[in-house]
C-alpha cells in the first residue's frame, strides 16, 4: 500500500540564506518519500540575502502539521531572535513537528524559541558565540559539521546544511536514497558529522596550525 510522502515545511523570512534552503532543498526535491513546502509570513514574495526573492507555497498561519521542519539561517535571524510573534509561532509548529531541523544561524532561531532545550546543537562558526548566546539548557558544540541529537538536527554553517541533509535524508528514508540524491546532484558529501576544520579556523578549538588549515 502506497504511504504519504514526509511533509517538510521549510521556513522563509526576510534575509534568508539562499544556499541554506536550497542546498538542502536540491536533494530533497529527488527524494519521491519527500515532499517539500515553503513557508513565508503572508505569503508574498521574501527576499533572502542575495535579494533573490522566493514565492511561499504557504503562509506561516496556514502551515499544517509537518513530518520536519527546517530553519534557514541569514541575516534575518538577527532580527527574528527578537520577534516574539514569529517565536511564539515557531514553538508552537515544532512542538508537534516530529523532527526539526536547521542550517547555519537558524539554530539561534530554534534556541531562542526554545526548541532545543535540552539538545545538544551546533552553528555557523563566525557567529558562534552570537549563536550560542541563546538557550537556557542548550549544550553548544564548537566543533561538528552538523549535530543530530533525538529529533533536532543543526548543522554548521551554509553549505554544512547540505552534508546534514544527505544524513537526514538517510535516517528518514534509506543510506540508497540518500546516496542517490547526492549522487543525482553530483555531489560528495562529508559523511562524517565531527569533520569541522571551520572550528579551527574561527578560533572555536586549538589550532593544528596545518598548511592545509591555513590554506582553508
Amino acid at each position: 500500500m502506497d504511504t504519504e510522502p514526509l511533509r517538510i515545511a521549510v521556513v522563509l523570512f526576510e534575509g534568508f540564506e539562499l544556499l541554506d534552503v536550497f542546498g538542502p532543498v536540491q536533494l530533497l526535491q529527488v527524494v519521491s518519500e519527500v515532499t517539500v513546502v515553503f513557508a513565508g509570513p503572508d505569503g508574498e514574495p521574501v527576499a533572502s540575502s542575495q535579494g533573490v526573492e522566493v514565492v511561499p507555497t504557504i503562509s506561516y498561519e496556514r502551515v499544517e502539521p509537518t513530518d520536519a521542519l527546517l530553519v534557514p539561517g541569514g541575516k534575518g535571524t538577527r532580527q527574528l531572535v527578537e520577534d516574539e510573534s514569529f517565536l511564539s509561532w515557531l514553538r508552537g509548529v515544532g512542538a508537534q513537528a516530529p523532527w526539526v531541523a536547521s542550517v547555519c544561524t537558524g539554530s539561534a532561531v530554534l534556541a531562542a524559541a526554545g526548541l532545543l532545550e535540552g539538545y545538544a546543537a551546533t552553528s555557523n562558526k563566525r557567529a558562534f558565540a552570537w549563536a550560542s548566546s541563546f538557550g537556557e539548557s542548550v549544550t553548544w558544540k564548537p566543533k561538528a559539521r552538523w549535530v543530530q541529537d533525538r529529533n533536532r538536527w543543526t548543522s554548521s554553517g551554509v553549505a554544512a546544511g547540505v552534508d546534514m541533509t544527505v544524513a537526514l535524508i538517510a535516517h528518514l528514508t534509506s543510506e540508497v536514497v540518500a546516496i542517490d540524491a547526492a549522487n543525482f546532484a553530483e555531489y560528495e558529501p562529508h559523511r562524517d558529522s565531527g569533520w569541522d576544520p571551520f572550528a579551527r579556523i574561527n578560533g572555536l578549538v586549538p589550532s593544528s596550525g596545518g598548511e592545509a588549515e591555513r590554506r582553508l
